[in-house]
Protein backbone atom coordinates (compact mmCIF):
# COMPACT_ATOMS: atom_id res chain seq x y z
CA UNK A 1 0.00 0.00 0.00
CA UNK A 2 1.55 3.23 -1.19
CA UNK A 3 0.51 6.76 -0.20
CA UNK A 4 3.04 8.40 -2.47
CA UNK A 5 1.83 10.84 -4.92
CA UNK A 6 3.25 9.74 -8.39
CA UNK A 7 5.09 12.32 -10.71
CA UNK A 8 1.70 13.23 -12.59
CA UNK A 9 -0.40 14.07 -9.33
CA UNK A 10 2.87 15.95 -7.74
CA UNK A 11 2.95 17.87 -11.22
CA UNK A 12 -0.86 18.83 -11.47
CA UNK A 13 -1.02 19.95 -7.55
CA UNK A 14 2.19 22.18 -8.11
CA UNK A 15 1.00 23.62 -11.61
CA UNK A 16 -2.53 24.43 -9.96
CA UNK A 17 -0.92 25.79 -6.80
CA UNK A 18 1.79 28.42 -8.99
CA UNK A 19 -1.65 29.47 -11.32
CA UNK A 20 -3.52 29.86 -7.98
CA UNK A 21 -0.55 32.69 -6.93
CA UNK A 22 -2.09 34.94 -8.65
CA UNK A 23 -5.44 35.17 -7.29
CA UNK A 24 -4.52 36.00 -3.53
CA UNK A 25 -6.20 36.91 -0.70
CA UNK A 26 -7.21 40.26 -1.78
CA UNK A 27 -8.65 38.80 -4.64
CA UNK A 28 -11.08 36.46 -3.12
CA UNK A 29 -11.94 38.91 -0.28
CA UNK A 30 -13.00 41.13 -3.04
CA UNK A 31 -15.52 38.83 -4.93
CA UNK A 32 -16.52 37.93 -0.83
CA UNK A 33 -17.54 41.66 -0.93
CA UNK A 34 -18.94 42.85 -4.51
CA UNK A 35 -20.36 39.26 -5.29
CA UNK A 36 -18.39 38.89 -9.10
CA UNK A 37 -18.10 36.06 -10.71
CA UNK A 38 -14.32 35.38 -10.76
CA UNK A 39 -14.28 35.23 -14.44
CA UNK A 40 -10.59 35.79 -14.99
CA UNK A 41 -9.85 33.06 -12.18
CA UNK A 42 -11.90 30.32 -14.56
CA UNK A 43 -10.43 31.78 -17.91
CA UNK A 44 -6.85 31.30 -16.31
CA UNK A 45 -7.75 27.39 -15.44
CA UNK A 46 -9.61 26.84 -18.73
CA UNK A 47 -6.76 27.75 -20.83
CA UNK A 48 -4.41 25.37 -19.13
CA UNK A 49 -6.10 22.86 -19.95
CA UNK A 50 -7.61 22.05 -16.35
CA UNK A 51 -11.40 22.12 -16.35
CA UNK A 52 -10.84 18.27 -18.91
CA UNK A 53 -8.60 17.23 -16.01
CA UNK A 54 -11.16 14.01 -15.78
CA UNK A 55 -12.31 13.89 -18.99
CA UNK A 56 -11.36 11.70 -22.26
CA UNK A 57 -8.51 12.32 -24.32
CA UNK A 58 -10.06 11.99 -27.39
CA UNK A 59 -12.77 14.73 -27.16
CA UNK A 60 -9.55 17.40 -25.70
CA UNK A 61 -9.75 16.27 -21.93
CA UNK A 62 -6.08 14.70 -20.05
CA UNK A 63 -7.68 11.18 -19.33
CA UNK A 64 -6.98 11.89 -15.69
CA UNK A 65 -9.14 10.16 -13.45
CA UNK A 66 -11.25 11.00 -10.17
CA UNK A 67 -7.64 11.18 -8.19
CA UNK A 68 -6.14 13.86 -9.81
CA UNK A 69 -9.23 15.94 -10.43
CA UNK A 70 -10.04 15.90 -6.37
CA UNK A 71 -5.88 17.10 -5.90
CA UNK A 72 -6.26 20.12 -8.41
CA UNK A 73 -9.68 20.85 -6.61
CA UNK A 74 -8.14 20.65 -3.30
CA UNK A 75 -4.95 22.67 -3.82
CA UNK A 76 -7.55 25.35 -5.62
CA UNK A 77 -9.57 25.31 -1.96
CA UNK A 78 -6.16 25.10 0.12
CA UNK A 79 -4.08 28.42 -2.11
CA UNK A 80 -6.75 30.52 0.05
CA UNK A 81 -10.03 30.98 -2.59
CA UNK A 82 -11.86 28.01 -0.64
CA UNK A 83 -15.04 27.09 -1.91
CA UNK A 84 -15.81 30.42 -4.01
CA UNK A 85 -12.47 29.69 -5.86
CA UNK A 86 -13.39 25.88 -6.22
CA UNK A 87 -17.32 26.21 -6.69
CA UNK A 88 -16.28 28.39 -9.76
CA UNK A 89 -14.98 25.13 -11.66
CA UNK A 90 -16.13 22.66 -9.96
CA UNK A 91 -19.81 21.95 -12.03
CA UNK A 92 -17.63 21.06 -15.44
CA UNK A 93 -15.23 18.86 -13.18
CA UNK A 94 -18.09 16.39 -11.50
CA UNK A 95 -21.15 16.95 -13.90
CA UNK A 96 -20.28 16.35 -17.05
CA UNK A 97 -19.19 12.28 -15.88
CA UNK A 98 -22.41 10.68 -16.97
CA UNK A 99 -21.96 12.38 -20.48
CA UNK A 100 -18.55 10.91 -20.51
CA UNK A 101 -19.73 7.66 -19.52
CA UNK A 102 -23.64 7.40 -21.01
CA UNK A 103 -23.86 9.92 -23.97
CA UNK A 104 -22.82 9.26 -27.55
CA UNK A 105 -19.60 10.04 -29.55
CA UNK A 106 -21.64 12.95 -31.18
CA UNK A 107 -23.17 14.52 -27.76
CA UNK A 108 -19.26 14.12 -26.35
CA UNK A 109 -17.87 15.90 -28.97
CA UNK A 110 -20.69 18.31 -29.48
CA UNK A 111 -21.04 19.06 -25.10
CA UNK A 112 -17.87 18.36 -23.41
CA UNK A 113 -15.26 19.75 -26.17
CA UNK A 114 -16.83 23.67 -25.50
CA UNK A 115 -16.66 22.81 -21.54
CA UNK A 116 -13.18 21.93 -21.66
CA UNK A 117 -12.24 24.75 -23.55
CA UNK A 118 -14.47 27.18 -21.34
CA UNK A 119 -16.41 28.24 -24.32
CA UNK A 120 -19.94 27.31 -22.49
CA UNK A 121 -19.92 27.13 -18.73
CA UNK A 122 -22.91 24.69 -17.48
CA UNK A 123 -25.24 24.65 -14.77
CA UNK A 124 -26.45 21.29 -12.64
CA UNK A 125 -30.66 20.66 -12.56
CA UNK A 126 -31.48 18.14 -9.93
CA UNK A 127 -32.67 19.64 -6.73
CA UNK A 128 -35.81 20.58 -6.18
CA UNK A 129 -37.78 22.68 -3.39
CA UNK A 130 -40.85 20.13 -3.01
CA UNK A 131 -38.04 16.82 -2.89
CA UNK A 132 -34.90 18.06 -1.19
CA UNK A 133 -32.59 14.85 -1.00
CA UNK A 134 -35.43 12.90 -2.32
CA UNK A 135 -34.18 12.98 -6.32
CA UNK A 136 -37.27 9.98 -6.81
CA UNK A 137 -39.95 12.86 -6.10
CA UNK A 138 -39.16 15.31 -8.66
CA UNK A 139 -41.69 16.92 -10.02
CA UNK A 140 -40.48 18.94 -13.09
CA UNK A 141 -41.82 16.67 -16.35
CA UNK A 142 -40.60 15.79 -19.76
CA UNK A 143 -43.03 15.14 -22.19
CA UNK A 144 -42.05 13.86 -25.61
CA UNK A 145 -43.51 15.64 -28.66
CA UNK A 146 -42.48 14.27 -31.64
CA UNK A 147 -38.99 14.77 -31.79
CA UNK A 148 -38.41 16.97 -29.14
CA UNK A 149 -39.27 17.06 -25.29
CA UNK A 150 -41.07 19.70 -23.50
CA UNK A 151 -40.14 20.28 -19.78
CA UNK A 152 -42.15 21.84 -17.22
CA UNK A 153 -40.83 22.12 -13.81
CA UNK A 154 -38.79 23.84 -11.02
CA UNK A 155 -35.48 23.50 -9.69
CA UNK A 156 -33.39 25.58 -7.13
CA UNK A 157 -29.48 25.35 -5.70
CA UNK A 158 -28.54 25.51 -8.94
CA UNK A 159 -25.52 26.95 -8.38
CA UNK A 160 -23.71 29.61 -12.00
CA UNK A 161 -26.99 29.58 -13.28
CA UNK A 162 -27.03 33.26 -13.54
CA UNK A 163 -24.09 33.28 -16.31
CA UNK A 164 -24.55 29.40 -17.62
CA UNK A 165 -25.72 28.80 -21.23
CA UNK A 166 -26.27 25.03 -20.39
CA UNK A 167 -27.96 22.83 -18.01
CA UNK A 168 -27.77 19.24 -17.03
CA UNK A 169 -31.41 18.82 -16.07
CA UNK A 170 -32.88 15.47 -14.71
CA UNK A 171 -36.91 15.57 -15.41
CA UNK A 172 -39.48 12.68 -14.90
CA UNK A 173 -40.31 11.37 -18.19
CA UNK A 174 -42.77 8.86 -16.61
CA UNK A 175 -44.89 8.25 -13.22
CA UNK A 176 -43.34 7.70 -10.05
CA UNK A 177 -44.06 3.81 -8.88
CA UNK A 178 -43.57 2.16 -5.42
CA UNK A 179 -41.62 -0.67 -6.55
CA UNK A 180 -38.74 1.34 -8.34
CA UNK A 181 -39.05 4.90 -7.16
CA UNK A 182 -35.93 6.43 -9.36
CA UNK A 183 -36.85 5.03 -12.48
CA UNK A 184 -38.73 7.12 -15.31
CA UNK A 185 -36.28 9.62 -14.47
CA UNK A 186 -34.23 11.27 -17.70
CA UNK A 187 -31.25 12.94 -17.80
CA UNK A 188 -30.70 15.86 -20.80
CA UNK A 189 -27.89 18.29 -21.12
CA UNK A 190 -29.57 21.66 -23.37
CA UNK A 191 -29.76 25.12 -23.72
CA UNK A 192 -30.27 27.26 -20.67
CA UNK A 193 -32.79 29.11 -23.05
CA UNK A 194 -34.01 32.23 -20.83
CA UNK A 195 -36.84 32.66 -23.09
CA UNK A 196 -38.48 29.73 -21.03
CA UNK A 197 -36.10 30.10 -17.81
CA UNK A 198 -35.96 32.29 -15.40
CA UNK A 199 -33.47 32.69 -13.15
CA UNK A 200 -33.38 33.95 -9.83
CA UNK A 201 -30.66 34.29 -7.49
CA UNK A 202 -30.86 33.33 -4.01
CA UNK A 203 -28.83 35.90 -1.74
CA UNK A 204 -26.74 33.59 0.90
CA UNK A 205 -24.20 33.28 3.72
CA UNK A 206 -21.39 32.67 1.53
CA UNK A 207 -19.54 32.13 -1.49
CA UNK A 208 -21.45 35.23 -2.56
CA UNK A 209 -18.90 35.14 -6.08
CA UNK A 210 -20.41 31.85 -7.03
CA UNK A 211 -24.34 32.02 -7.66
CA UNK A 212 -26.85 30.05 -6.46
CA UNK A 213 -30.74 30.13 -7.97
CA UNK A 214 -34.10 29.06 -7.90
CA UNK A 215 -35.26 28.42 -11.76
CA UNK A 216 -38.22 28.25 -13.11
CA UNK A 217 -38.96 26.38 -16.40
CA UNK A 218 -41.31 26.84 -18.63
CA UNK A 219 -42.35 24.88 -21.32
CA UNK A 220 -38.52 24.29 -22.30
CA UNK A 221 -37.81 22.56 -25.82
CA UNK A 222 -35.35 20.01 -25.49
CA UNK A 223 -34.27 18.20 -28.53
CA UNK A 224 -34.43 14.20 -28.61
CA UNK A 225 -30.48 14.38 -29.45
CA UNK A 226 -30.41 15.74 -25.81
CA UNK A 227 -31.17 12.82 -24.11
CA UNK A 228 -28.51 11.10 -22.41
CA UNK A 229 -28.79 7.24 -22.79
CA UNK A 230 -31.97 5.86 -22.31
CA UNK A 231 -35.10 7.67 -21.53
CA UNK A 232 -36.54 6.78 -17.58
CA UNK A 233 -32.54 6.12 -16.47
CA UNK A 234 -31.37 9.11 -15.75
CA UNK A 235 -31.11 8.38 -12.42
CA UNK A 236 -28.66 5.47 -12.60
CA UNK A 237 -27.07 8.02 -14.82
CA UNK A 238 -26.46 10.52 -12.53
CA UNK A 239 -24.92 8.16 -9.88
CA UNK A 240 -21.76 8.59 -11.89
CA UNK A 241 -22.06 12.43 -11.15
CA UNK A 242 -22.85 11.99 -7.40
CA UNK A 243 -20.06 9.97 -6.22
CA UNK A 244 -16.98 11.85 -8.00
CA UNK A 245 -18.54 15.23 -6.42
CA UNK A 246 -18.97 13.74 -2.98
CA UNK A 247 -14.86 12.88 -3.13
CA UNK A 248 -14.27 16.26 -4.42
CA UNK A 249 -16.50 18.50 -2.12
CA UNK A 250 -14.45 16.25 0.50
CA UNK A 251 -11.06 17.21 -1.39
CA UNK A 252 -12.07 20.59 -1.22
CA UNK A 253 -12.98 20.20 2.42
CA UNK A 254 -9.80 19.19 3.56
CA UNK A 255 -7.84 21.93 1.34
CA UNK A 256 -10.41 24.53 3.22
CA UNK A 257 -9.18 23.15 6.36
CA UNK A 258 -5.60 23.26 5.68
CA UNK A 259 -5.40 26.85 4.75
CA UNK A 260 -7.50 27.80 7.80
CA UNK A 261 -5.46 25.61 10.53
CA UNK A 262 -2.53 27.28 8.28
CA UNK A 263 -3.27 30.76 9.38
CA UNK A 264 -4.45 29.93 13.06
CA UNK A 265 -0.99 28.53 13.52
CA UNK A 266 0.93 31.32 12.30
CA UNK A 267 -1.50 33.77 14.16
CA UNK A 268 -0.38 31.62 17.33
CA UNK A 269 2.74 31.66 16.52
CA UNK A 270 3.03 35.44 16.35
CA UNK A 271 0.21 36.92 18.83
CA UNK A 272 2.20 37.50 21.94
CA UNK A 273 -0.29 37.88 24.98
CA UNK A 274 1.17 38.20 28.38
CA UNK A 275 4.50 37.78 27.55
CA UNK A 276 4.61 34.82 25.50
CA UNK A 277 3.03 33.57 21.80
CA UNK A 278 0.01 32.19 22.23
CA UNK A 279 0.65 28.96 20.90
CA UNK A 280 3.11 28.01 23.23
CA UNK A 281 -0.50 27.48 25.50
CA UNK A 282 -1.43 24.21 25.22
CA UNK A 283 -5.34 25.11 25.15
CA UNK A 284 -4.66 26.60 21.17
CA UNK A 285 -2.39 23.77 20.86
CA UNK A 286 -4.35 20.73 21.35
CA UNK A 287 -7.30 22.01 19.76
CA UNK A 288 -5.77 23.13 16.49
CA UNK A 289 -3.46 19.64 16.61
CA UNK A 290 -6.65 17.75 17.34
CA UNK A 291 -7.90 19.42 13.41
CA UNK A 292 -4.75 18.97 11.76
CA UNK A 293 -5.36 14.70 12.88
CA UNK A 294 -9.00 14.83 11.72
CA UNK A 295 -8.27 16.89 8.23
CA UNK A 296 -5.44 14.08 7.31
CA UNK A 297 -7.90 11.10 7.99
CA UNK A 298 -10.54 12.59 6.12
CA UNK A 299 -7.84 13.03 3.26
CA UNK A 300 -7.06 9.01 3.56
CA UNK A 301 -10.53 8.65 2.87
CA UNK A 302 -11.16 10.48 0.28
CA UNK A 303 -8.20 9.52 -1.83
CA UNK A 304 -9.40 5.87 -0.98
CA UNK A 305 -12.74 6.39 -2.60
CA UNK A 306 -10.96 8.04 -5.50
CA UNK A 307 -8.87 5.09 -6.22
CA UNK A 308 -11.89 2.40 -5.86
CA UNK A 309 -13.85 5.13 -8.53
CA UNK A 310 -11.16 5.45 -10.84
CA UNK A 311 -10.21 1.23 -10.85
CA UNK A 312 -14.23 0.71 -11.44
CA UNK A 313 -14.79 -0.11 -8.27
CA UNK A 314 -17.82 0.03 -6.02
CA UNK A 315 -17.29 3.52 -4.09
CA UNK A 316 -20.47 4.63 -2.32
CA UNK A 317 -19.69 3.67 0.84
CA UNK A 318 -16.54 5.23 0.67
CA UNK A 319 -17.02 8.70 -0.94
CA UNK A 320 -20.33 9.15 1.36
CA UNK A 321 -18.11 8.51 4.16
CA UNK A 322 -14.91 11.06 2.81
CA UNK A 323 -17.83 13.46 2.34
CA UNK A 324 -18.71 13.50 5.81
CA UNK A 325 -15.56 13.26 7.84
CA UNK A 326 -14.12 16.00 5.58
CA UNK A 327 -17.01 18.23 5.81
CA UNK A 328 -16.54 17.89 9.64
CA UNK A 329 -13.12 18.01 9.99
CA UNK A 330 -13.02 21.34 7.47
CA UNK A 331 -15.86 22.87 10.52
CA UNK A 332 -13.80 22.30 12.59
CA UNK A 333 -10.66 23.63 11.94
CA UNK A 334 -11.98 26.73 10.26
CA UNK A 335 -14.23 27.54 14.14
CA UNK A 336 -10.78 27.03 15.72
CA UNK A 337 -9.12 29.56 13.26
CA UNK A 338 -11.75 31.99 14.07
CA UNK A 339 -11.37 31.56 18.09
CA UNK A 340 -7.42 31.66 17.86
CA UNK A 341 -7.60 34.72 16.10
CA UNK A 342 -10.25 35.66 19.07
CA UNK A 343 -11.51 39.20 18.33
CA UNK A 344 -9.35 39.44 14.98
CA UNK A 345 -11.16 36.34 13.79
CA UNK A 346 -14.25 37.78 13.33
CA UNK A 347 -12.37 40.86 11.05
CA UNK A 348 -12.79 40.23 7.44
CA UNK A 349 -9.32 41.09 7.11
CA UNK A 350 -8.10 38.53 8.89
CA UNK A 351 -9.89 36.03 6.11
CA UNK A 352 -10.59 32.94 8.38
CA UNK A 353 -14.51 34.06 9.25
CA UNK A 354 -14.80 34.05 5.58
CA UNK A 355 -13.81 30.55 5.08
CA UNK A 356 -16.15 29.58 8.48
CA UNK A 357 -19.06 30.63 6.34
CA UNK A 358 -18.13 28.82 3.22
CA UNK A 359 -17.02 25.51 5.55
CA UNK A 360 -21.34 24.80 5.97
CA UNK A 361 -21.16 24.41 1.86
CA UNK A 362 -19.63 20.79 2.77
CA UNK A 363 -21.93 20.08 5.69
CA UNK A 364 -25.27 20.48 3.65
CA UNK A 365 -24.28 19.92 0.62
CA UNK A 366 -24.81 17.99 -1.76
CA UNK A 367 -25.97 15.49 1.01
CA UNK A 368 -26.34 15.76 5.05
CA UNK A 369 -24.28 14.61 7.55
CA UNK A 370 -27.89 12.98 8.86
CA UNK A 371 -28.62 11.16 5.14
CA UNK A 372 -25.11 10.07 4.54
CA UNK A 373 -25.09 8.05 8.37
CA UNK A 374 -28.25 6.80 7.42
CA UNK A 375 -27.08 5.03 4.20
CA UNK A 376 -23.88 4.21 5.87
CA UNK A 377 -25.99 2.66 8.74
CA UNK A 378 -27.98 0.35 6.44
CA UNK A 379 -25.05 -0.34 3.58
CA UNK A 380 -22.37 -0.87 6.09
CA UNK A 381 -23.97 -2.08 9.23
CA UNK A 382 -26.99 -3.80 7.65
CA UNK A 383 -29.50 -1.68 9.96
CA UNK A 384 -33.07 -1.38 8.47
CA UNK A 385 -33.40 1.15 6.85
CA UNK A 386 -35.00 4.39 8.62
CA UNK A 387 -36.22 6.75 5.38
Amino acid sequence: MDFALNDDQLTIRDAITRLCQAYGDDYWLARDRDGKFPDDFVKTIAEGGWLGIAMPKEIGGSGFGITEAALMMQAIAESGGGFAAASSVHMNIFAPNPIAVHGTAEQKKRMLAPLIDGKERACFGVTEPNAGLDTSSIETRAERQGNAYVINGRKVWTSTAQSANKILLLARTAPKTKTKPTDGLSLFYTDLDRRHCEVREIEKMGRKAVDSNAVFIDNLTVPADDLIGEEGQGFRYILHGLNPERILIAAEAVGLGRVALARAANYAKERVVFGRPIGQNQGIQHPLADAWARLEAANLMLFKAASLYDRGEPCGTEANAAKYLAADACHAACERAVLTHGGMGYAKEYHVERYLRECYIARIAPVSAEMILNFLAEKVLGLPKSY
